[in-house]
């Protein structure tokens, strides 16, 4: 299998209404291969400066606030942590800063995969409104969600058509998916 690719259109989590955020692609050659991420923000988001936690949620249904999504993807049932520990959720991705409503990097991730049983694709990617302490808090919140605060954007993360295997009729169908779910949301 060559290289995959995933997007997912940020959304701002709003009580009225649903503004474009931006977007974060997902790019991974090999499934042994580390994932390369690229998050591209809108200028207008109105996002704080500094730092905010940024995970995979469990769930691709963003409904609610992002809310439908539940908590962060963590299949091995493993304590919250930062993308760099041992122990941590496959989508525990810790923290990205925001200068001037921009992050200007691309992320690398070794445990979130395109690939394979734990795949991300069809999942959600949230960035919240504040700080995640990765785990080494002293509440029991820490050990769970890292006390990032309140949601700030969600998005579904689907197939990039130009970078994924078209022998996988699974896949396919899971973008159609993903292109109903958001289709439903902007017309709510």
């Amino acid at each position: 299998m060559g290289r995959r690719e995933a997007i997912a259109v940020l959304s701002v989590v709003n009580k009225t209404r649903s503004t474009y955020a931006g977007y974060v692609e997902f790019s991974q050659m090999f499934s042994d291969s580390n994932m390369n991420i690229k998050i591209v923000l809108n200028e207008d988001s109105e996002l704080t400066d500094g730092e905010h936690g940024f995970h995979i949620h469990r769930f691709g249904n963003i409904k609610g606030s992002c809310g439908s999504a539940t908590g962060h993807y963590n299949p091995l049932k493993k304590d919250h942590g930062s993308k760099e520990s041992d122990v941590r959720h496959v989508g525990d991705l810790g923290n990205i800063r925001i200068v001037n409503n921009q992050y200007n990097a691309v992320m690398i991730d070794s445990t979130i995969s395109l690939y394979g049983q734990y795949s991300i694709i069809g999942r959600s990617v949230v960035l919240h409104s504040g700080a995640d302490d990765l785990g080494l808090g002293s509440d029991a919140s820490s050990k769970k969600t890292g006390n990032a605060g309140p949601r700030f954007a969600c998005g579904v993360i689907g197939i990039d058509s130009d970078g994924f295997d078209e022998s996988s009729a699974s896949g396919i169908t899971l973008s159609i998916g993903v292109l109903i779910t958001m289709l439903a949301l902007l017309i709510s």
